[in-house]
Formats: C-alpha cells, sequence, structure tokens
C-alpha cells in the first residue's frame, strides 16, 4: 500500500500522456486477473484505503475494478456503525469496583466471623491498611438468610471439653451373627469413656450403657447423636435426668459427629479388620486390648502427636527403645529400657 501511494504521489510529475499509457497497462493486467483468478480477498487496510479516496477523490467510482462502488459504501456505512456504537458504549457509573484481593478478604472476614457486620468488617480493614468505604464491605459480605450465628463446627470447637458423641456400630462374627458395639466418646482428648457389647440393642440397655458411663463422675454438658430409633423416649429421658443437653445432628449428615466417626474408623482399621470374631466374650477381649492400646500408646494428629493419655518424651539418653507387641504383633508399644 505504501508503494502505491509513493506511486500516487509522483504520479502528477509525469506527463498525460505517459499516465494514460501506465493506466490502459494496468488496466489491463486487471482485467487479465479478473478472467483468470477468482473472487479476490480484500484485507481491513484494503477496504480502509477506498473508504478513503471516496472521500477525498471525485472520480473514484471510474477507477474500481476489483469491486463495486456500492460495496466501498457499505464498508464506509459498516465503519460508521463501528464507531458509534464504540463511542457510545455505557460505561461503567458510580465507584470502582474494588480489588480482587480485597473481596477475596472481605468474604473471609465475613465468613469466618458469623457474628461480625459491615461496620466492624470495615474496621478490621482500616487497622489492616485497606483505605474502602463501608458500603463496599456491605456490598462483598456473604448474605445470610437468617440471623448471624455460630457454625456447627465453632459450636463442637469451642466445647469440646464440655461434649461427648455416642454411636453404634456393627461387627459380624463368624457364626454370621451381628453384634452391636456402643460407644462413649469425650470429644477433649479423644477418650473412650465406655464401650460395650450386644447383640440385641434396646432403648433400656442403652440408658444402662448411659448410667454406667457417668457413674460418679459429673457428666458433661452437650451429648451429640445422630436420629437412629434406638435412641427412644426412655434414652431421652435419661440423658435429661443426668443434666445433659443433647445434639442431634441433622439427616444424613455423619460429618457433624465426626469425631466418632472417625474413631469407629480408627478401630475397624486398626483392628477388627484383622481378626475374626467368634462371639461377645472375644470381641469384648479384643476391644480392651485396643482400648488400652488406644488410650496409652497410640498418637494422634488431632492432639499434636500426643496420646489421649498424654505420654512423656524420654531422651536417647535413658537407653536404647524397647518394645512389646499388641493384638498378637498387629501394633507395638515403644519405650526407652534405662541403661
Amino acid at each position: 500500500m505504501l508503494k502505491l501511494l509513493l506511486r500516487a504521489c509522483f504520479s502528477g510529475l509525469r506527463s498525460s500522456q505517459q499516465l494514460a499509457l501506465e493506466n490502459l497497462a494496468l488496466r489491463h493486467q486487471i482485467e487479465v486477473l479478473q478472467r483468470t483468478a477468482g473472487r479476490p480477498r480484500l484485507r481491513t487496510a484494503d477496504r480502509a484505503l477506498w473508504v478513503l479516496l471516496s472521500r477525498f477523490c471525485r472520480g473514484w467510482r471510474r477507477h474500481l475494478v476489483v469491486v463495486q462502488p456500492d460495496t466501498v459504501v457499505r464498508w464506509h456505512r459498516l465503519g460508521w456503525r463501528l464507531y458509534w456504537r464504540r463511542k457510545s458504549r455505557p460505561r461503567r457509573a458510580g465507584r470502582p469496583i474494588a480489588e480482587p484481593e480485597v473481596r477475596a478478604l472481605i468474604r473471609r472476614l465475613s465468613q469466618e466471623n458469623p457474628l461480625w457486620g459491615a461496620p466492624r468488617i470495615h474496621g478490621e480493614l482500616l487497622k489492616l491498611g485497606y483505605e474502602i468505604v463501608e458500603a463496599t464491605v456491605a456490598r462483598y459480605m456473604i448474605k445470610r438468610p437468617g440471623p448471624p450465628s455460630q457454625s456447627w463446627r465453632t459450636f463442637v470447637r469451642n466445647h469440646l471439653t464440655e461434649i461427648i458423641a455416642i454411636d453404634f456400630f456393627t461387627v459380624p462374627t463368624a457364626s454370621f451373627r451381628t453384634l452391636y458395639v456402643f460407644i462413649v466418646l469425650s470429644l477433649d482428648r479423644r477418650r473412650i469413656v465406655h464401650l460395650n457389647v450386644t447383640e440385641s440393642p434396646t432403648a433400656e440397655w442403652t440408658s444402662l450403657q448411659l448410667i454406667q458411663a457417668f457413674p460418679f463422675d459429673s457428666p458433661p454438658r452437650f451429648l451429640i447423636r445422630d436420629r437412629d430409633s434406638i435412641y427412644g423416649a426412655q434414652v431421652i429421658e435419661t440423658i435429661r435426668v443426668l443434666g445433659v443437653e443433647q445434639k442431634i445432628i441433622a439427616y444424613e449428615s455423619p460429618w457433624m459427629k465426626g469425631y466418632v466417626e472417625r474413631v469407629i474408623g480408627s478401630i475397624r482399621r486398626e483392628c477388627l479388620d484383622h481378626a475374626i470374631v467368634l462371639g461377645e466374650r472375644h470381641l469384648r477381649r479384643v476391644l480392651r486390648e485396643y482400648i488400652a492400646y488406644y488410650h496409652g500408646s497410640r498418637t494422634h494428629l488431632g492432639l499434636g502427636k500426643d496420646a489421649p493419655e498424654p505420654r512423656a518424651i524420654q531422651g536417647r539418653s535413658r537407653g536404647p527403645v524397647g518394645g512389646d507387641p499388641i493384638l498378637g504383633g498387629l501394633h507395638h508399644r515403644y519405650w526407652r529400657e534405662a541403661a
């Protein structure tokens, strides 16, 4: 295109006869190309050039060979529409959008602190060096349908020392019977407060287990259980007499009693999945041995790699490492032997 413009600029310096002959030669070559080749493909720059020529050149229609004059007019109208469409596009009104980092932080603060409103979160952000207005905080906060309240996870963490969880799990035997194991877990140190086995659990039997779990000690403040039908009216009355407030989890939500579910999973994976239970007496003996290992030896991630009954750290200077097998060698307990 640059060459074409340069040639057009210097064409005025030539004689009219020479220029006419050159135009004749160029037009003949274009006609030959039209007969032999297909429809030419024009670029955006080519279209823009002809639109400009149509504005500043009087006889531009006579020089058109490749396309029709109406096509150039259509290009010009299209460019006009695109130009004014870009000029007329709507612009965002109001304050500028907050940065993604600020928006994510506002959502994080409102999610982690359900009791905080926009003024409290706005004050916290000002202390963290974010210069924004309170209306922006209210705009990006997480909207909750009801009044603000603590989540279930927050409730459990705040009352670990005052919560127990109860549950049943089944164990198959060598004679194809099914035994039911009832477990009472204290969430504070993951300590198994009570555990018993039966073949036919009833509400009376379950009530007796709760009474035996706290014969002398004062019972905890809260008890978490599921909606199993075994917890009938008698069990509910026993819980009330003990002075415990029961917290029933939602339907099909085992995560709400995740601590006791985790303990049951550990008992299965680390003990019962590797043994064939012969009967109630055999199951009680196996569980007693595992619970002794669970309380006194087994370390827990949730307890900072410590056991429910804290284990003292024995230094290397005390002596070599010794160990005893537990559950027939399925697990071992290690300690430092005095030199």
